[in-house]
């Protein structure tokens, strides 16, 4: 109910009764600042299509964080344990480090405990957030929903190719995208963090039943072409290969190219269940770095969402990366870190390649400290080394990608991974050098229009080649390696 009357208040100009009315107990300055900030232009891609414009004519660059709180718990209860004024308090933190985005995670657990139906709790937190957000001058980049607050037992299966989810989950959509119509503050839906197409599952294996009996008339057809014996195939159950190596394969081959399919039906089917209820929202998924080949630990790692494919379902595309050449980084001098911002860049410009918008939805790397995750056996890292690595991934990735959200606000000390020093600012508050960092390049290009710039001499990727060769993608990053080391 708080939102229905929200709505109406701010189409009657009574900003600030509205911002009280929606976080309850809030100060009257902060209502205030509502009312004399008003509702944010509504960003837009630019006419180009390369990058993005609010609706008052205004260069948008998305520079900000990936949203949670330290002290609740891993995977962080952002919702279960929402406190509206500590939130406030880091958004107003957030407007003077000049940020003006914030990413955050939408959960089963808070927001759709049943099939097809949105959670008013849920949904109260969330026009608080948004609220706060709208308030501080900063955009909300909702993604979901995930996991972090638990799975409900209808969602504990096959999330991307078990119709049954993806019909509740195109519902969820329709229906979130219904209640926010024509709210500025959204910039843009994340369909989910980091999706990834499963190797095996009883779903998979009746849609892959379906490919088989799509491309091949045969079961000798297909043994043909998958060079195996006749005799182990049919056509009714047709067989998964196995998860390894296998270059040159036909019959890998052809299992790649059928989950990419399943991907893509589930990008088209949600974006297109968004698009139905908001015409004007702007949709991406947020892909993980294996999303593109180059670096696998063998060919089930590949996530099956290639960017290339995707871009026909969404506005803009987005991709995550954190530094993992040569296992992750320690620091460990410039060859090191010159190699994992090729790594880097061969990744941002594959996604880059259909020419639509890219934006960095998490990255970041420790520093502060010493690390506990994998048993402690990464040395300590200094903000001064931390915030080298962030400026780096911007200034490396800046001729590519239009915005860059850094992955978490605060250290969070009580995760299991690189998360425990992530942050902009320690656990208490104070800003680290990164923050400063951060703050200044957001300064320097959070208002301009970034133009899009051609990478240098660097070898083509085979997909083909690395989808069923991991050891292919060695070679690759080698090649590419050699080529960005000749231009620095």
């Amino acid at each position: 109910m708080c939102s229905v009357y929200c709505r109406i208040l701010r189409r009657s100009g009574w900003g600030a009764l509205c911002f009280v009315v929606a976080v309850g107990g809030l100060s009257a300055a902060v209502a205030a600042s509502q009312s004399a900030t008003g509702v944010l232009p509504k960003v837009r891609l630019s006419q180009d299509g390369q990058g993005f414009t609010t609706a008052d004519g205004r260069p948008y660059v998305p520079f900000g964080v990936n949203y949670y709180r330290p002290g609740t718990g891993w995977a962080p209860q952002v919702w279960k344990q929402f406190d509206a004024e500590a939130t406030q308090r880091d958004f107003a933190r957030m407007k003077e480090l000049n940020l003006n985005c914030v990413r955050v995670f939408l959960t089963f657990g808070s927001f759709c405990r049943e099939p097809g139906k949105l959670d008013p709790d849920g949904l109260a937190k969330f026009d608080q957030f948004l609220a706060l957000a709208e308030a501080a001058g900063i955009y909300v980049h909702p993604t979901g929903p995930d996991h972090w607050e638990g799975l409900p037992d209808w969602a504990r299966g096959d999330r991307i190719a078990d119709d049954h989810v993806l019909e509740a989950l195109e519902s969820f959509w329709r229906e979130l995208a219904a209640r926010y119509r024509g709210r500025t503050a959204l910039f843009a839906y994340d369909l989910l963090n980091e999706p990834e197409v499963r190797w095996d599952s009883p779903a998979l294996r009746n849609k892959w039943k379906q490919w088989v009996e799509r491309r091949y008339t045969t079961a000798a057809e297909a043994a043909a072409a998958w060079q195996q014996p006749v005799a182990s195939i049919s056509l009714s159950a047709p067989p998964i290969p196995p998860r390894e190596n296998a270059p040159g394969s036909g019959w890998l081959l052809d299992y790649q190219r059928f989950r990419e399919e399943i991907a893509d039906d589930w990008t088209r089917r949600q974006a297109a269940a968004i698009k139905s209820a908001d015409p004007e929202a702007l949709v991406t998924v947020g892909l993980i770095q294996w999303s593109v080949p180059v670096l696998l630990a063998a060919p089930w790692q590949y996530s099956g969402f290639r960017a290339e494919r995707q871009a026909q379902f969404l506005d803009f595309l987005e991709v995550h990366f954190y530094p993992l050449d040569h296992g992750a980084y320690q620091y460990a001098g410039e060859e090191s870190e010159a190699r994992n911002l090729a790594y880097l860049e061969s990744v941002v410009r594959e996604v880059a390649r259909p020419g639509k918008t890219v934006v960095i939805g998490e990255f970041g790397w420790y520093g502060g400290g010493k690390p506990t995750f994998d048993g402690g056996r990464h040395p300590a890292a200094t903000e001064a080394q931390q915030a080298r690595w962030g400026r780096s991934v911007v200034e490396t990735t800046k001729g590519l990608a239009s915005g860059w959200l850094n992955w978490g606000f605060h250290d969070h000390p009580e995760s299991g991974d690189v998360s425990q020093l992530t942050g902009l600012l320690t656990v208490t508050g104070d800003i680290k050098e990164w923050g400063r960092a951060f703050s200044a390049l957001s300064r320097r290009l959070s208002g301009s229009r970034l133009v899009a710039e051609t990478v240098g001499n660097r070898p083509g990727l085979d997909w083909d080649e690395l989808l069923t060769n991991t050891t292919a993608g060695r070679d690759y990053r080698e090649r590419y390696y050699q080529a960005y080391s000749a231009e620095r």
